[in-house]
């Protein structure tokens, strides 16, 4: 069993989920270049489910060269909407583009988690959720987002599923955890039966 681990990544609810879970953590956030990172995999035709796989081991990774004898774990979430990958906003309008964009049609956010030690990824695991957005008008949209703070709005890609998010969706389908950005029941298993 870890003791503790390195989590590659500074989002407060990745670290509160694993804290809840007793794992306990520090923090030391990879800062990769996610959208330049997803456009060149884009560009190669990869699959959501990939680019999020890719992300969270090249994080973990990142991470594991600095810290080699301790465990790591990277993460990455995205949201794919018939195909697209929709990315977190850089602003309000953002933030409205995509809520009209996910009105009233289902998405599937994808997370996918990493651990890697020496450098180099020793377990992997992709967990994906459905999310189906009731039928909102735009006055609708705009009066949620005005509830929304700044860092919620661009941390949680839109919505946050434990908060306000929830009132969004008609249909919630998967784990909680997934929503959030952790897969942590696969996660607490690897970590029990590691040596």
């Amino acid at each position: 069993m870890v003791n503790e681990i390195v989590l590659a990544s500074k989002s407060r609810v990745r670290k509160k989920i694993l804290e809840d879970n007793k794992i306990t953590c520090r923090v030391e956030p990879s800062n990769v270049d996610e959208d330049s990172i997803k456009e060149s995999l884009l560009r190669e035709k990869a699959t959501p489910t990939s680019i999020s796989k890719n992300l969270a081991e090249l994080k973990a990774n990142k991470i594991s060269q600095k810290f080699i004898n301790e465990v790591v774990l990277g993460a990455d979430s995205i949201i794919e909407l018939s195909g697209e990958i929709i990315s977190k906003p850089n602003d309000r309008t953002e933030a409205l583009n995509i809520l009209e964009k996910l009105n009233g049609r289902t998405h599937q956010l994808i997370s996918s988690v990493c651990i890697s030690r020496g450098g180099s990824m020793i377990w992997n695991y992709t967990d994906k959720a459905s999310l189906t957005m009731k039928q909102m008008s735009d006055e609708e949209l705009k009066v949620y987002l005005a509830k929304i703070s700044d860092e919620a709005l661009y941390s949680y890609n839109v919505y946050q599923i434990e908060g306000e998010g929830r009132s969004l969706f008609s249909k919630v389908e998967g784990d909680e955890n997934t929503i959030m950005g952790l897969p942590v029941k696969k996660i607490k298993e690897y970590l029990s039966n590691y040596k």
